[in-house]
């Protein structure tokens, strides 16, 4: 299987940069959410984000978390997933790709956007435009 991913640098300086690109106060909090959304290869729920977290530093609230997952989302520094819905994921990779889910392991892998085509798109609300295609392809075992 082919990985969409760039290495991502784990120094915390270029996270603190990279952060305040997006024109985000690289505070304590954020900088350990961010430090572990960006040097895992995972797409991580909130929770497993917490878990990594306070596994460093027991002091982030879920709220904290939460918050701080929102203020990614709003700047373009993470993706949103939503797999089924039960399960929300995060996605540090922004880069054009897609996903393939296993329903069962729930192991989530990306895809190269090139190896997916979109033939047609339905016709949009009038005064919109699309600003992205999202496909998640799910899979199961053969029975």
């Amino acid at each position: 299987m082919v990985f969409v991913r760039k290495p991502q640098n784990r120094n915390r300086e270029n996270i603190a940069q990279r952060l305040r690109r997006h024109g985000i106060t690289p505070t304590h909090q954020r900088m350990e959410i961010a430090h572990v959304l960006f040097t895992r290869r995972e797409h991580l729920s909130a929770d497993q984000v917490l878990k990594w977290v306070n596994s460093r530093y027991a002091e982030t609230s879920k709220a904290t978390v939460y918050n701080t997952l929102k203020l990614f989302l709003e700047r373009k520094l993470i993706r949103e997933l939503v797999v089924d819905p039960a399960k929300i994921v995060y996605d540090p990779n922004t880069e054009p790709h897609h996903h393939l889910y296993d329903v069962v392991t729930g192991r989530l892998t990306d895809l190269p956007a090139d190896n997916i085509r979109v033939v047609g798109l339905p016709p949009l609300p009038q005064g919109t435009v699309a600003d992205g295609v999202d496909i998640i392809i799910r899979t199961r075992p053969r029975s």
